[in-house]
């Protein structure tokens, strides 16, 4: 079964979610945002990655260059600030990692590979 990953990239910590072709969550986590470091736990996952959905954003050209160097296949979106994303009071982004208020969908992970 395909798998496919999506990192919500913060200053410190990104939020990963896996989930296989039916969206189902196989694997949440909060990594260094680093790519030694996102490399180092998609390689020690177990399954393949078919596709990375990377947020775009301050990191992304740096993230995007080590994941791809190191072999996987990695599409950016768009920046989650105008959809919503959770700000704290003290003005830290909270990423969320796998979205719990919308349905996975590893669709669109599946077609922005593919134009």
């Amino acid at each position: 079964m395909e798998h496919y990953a999506g990192i919500d990239v913060s200053l410190e910590l990104s939020s990963v979610c896996v989930v296989d072709a039916k969206g189902k969550i196989v694997k949440e986590a909060k990594i260094s945002s680093d790519p030694v470091a996102l490399v180092t736990f998609f390689r020690g996952l177990g399954i393949a990655v078919e596709r990375i959905g990377l947020e775009a954003g301050p990191l992304s050209q740096w993230l995007h260059a080590g994941l791809t160097q190191a072999g996987f296949e990695v599409v950016l979106f768009g920046d989650t600030a105008r959809e919503g994303r959770t700000v704290s009071d003290d003005g830290k982004d909270r990423s969320q990692g796998c979205s719990r208020h919308r349905p996975v969908d590893p669709d669109g992970l599946v077609s922005a590979g593919s134009l």
